[in-house]
């Protein structure tokens, strides 16, 4: 079994995770050329240096919580499925999503860690909840130069660890995946739910603009649940859309 099975097929959404070698998650930017391309090994490596940040870096597990301020993208990916593999309850703040369960950081106090983008530092900075470690994403292919003080950046400090998953006790269904109690096995029924609303099947390549869709359960978990993979795509340019799913062989569009 891949580790990114390990993360999210046991005991997160019950599904299928694509094949171990091909890309399962894309990010894409129109105004940049960037382009990630990451297998479920590859995935699963960086989600492992994820948990290894909190359960070894932070000394957090099961009964912790982390706050999630992030839009989609592979590190976010990391970032949410380190936490879940590592135990550590998640909240994130996506819009509104009818039918879904609430798990925005709102009023619910202090958090254990917090990881937020550069952007969205600047937008809510007397909203960010409190935390005890707090990391700053660029989003970007390296470091930040500078750090927003009492902050950390993610990208480095996970660089310090391994892409393998620390030991802890074994995570069971009904643990809590989100703060106000959803469990692993409820995320799981939702994320398959979201996957046959959506006609997700396993092998489908999904192409998704980030810019209108930042719901994880959308993005990640409903596509992970059935086996199918992901294409990110920021600043979407309408002009090349035919032609982005003819060369990335998309089968889905969100």
């Amino acid at each position: 079994m891949n580790t990114t099975e390990a993360l999210v097929r046991e005991p997160l959404t019950g599904g299928r995770a694509a094949e171990v070698d091909r890309p399962l998650l894309t990010w894409l930017d129109d105004a940049t050329g960037e382009r990630v391309d990451l297998s479920a090994r590859e995935l699963g490596g960086w989600a492992a240096r994820a948990a290894g940040l909190l359960r070894e870096g932070c000394g957090l597990g099961v009964g912790d919580r982390a706050a999630v301020l992030l839009p989609a993208h592979w590190q976010s990916a990391a970032v949410l499925l380190g936490a879940w593999s590592a135990g550590v309850a998640v909240s994130f703040r996506p819009r509104a999503t009818a039918g879904l369960p609430q798990v925005g950081p709102g009023s619910a106090g202090p958090f254990d860690a917090l990881f937020v983008s550069a952007e969205r530092l600047d937008d809510w900075l007397e909203d960010v909840p409190e935390a005890t470690h707090r990391y700053v994403l660029s989003l970007g292919a390296t470091p930040r130069r500078e750090v927003p003080l009492g902050y950390l950046d993610w990208l480095a400090e996970v660089g310090r660890h391994t892409d393998a998953l620390p030991t802890s006790a074994p995570l069971t269904s009904a643990d809590a995946a989100s703060p106000d109690g959803t469990s692993y096995r409820e995320w799981g029924t939702v994320a398959l739910g979201v996957a046959e609303r959506l006609d997700l099947r396993a092998g489908d390549r999904l192409l998704v603009d980030v810019a209108e869709h930042e719901q994880p359960v959308y993005w990640l978990l409903a596509p992970l649940a059935v086996g199918a993979s992901v294409v990110l795509c920021a600043n979407l340019d309408p002009a090349r859309l035919d032609a982005r799913i003819a060369a990335e062989q998309i089968t889905r569009v969100l």
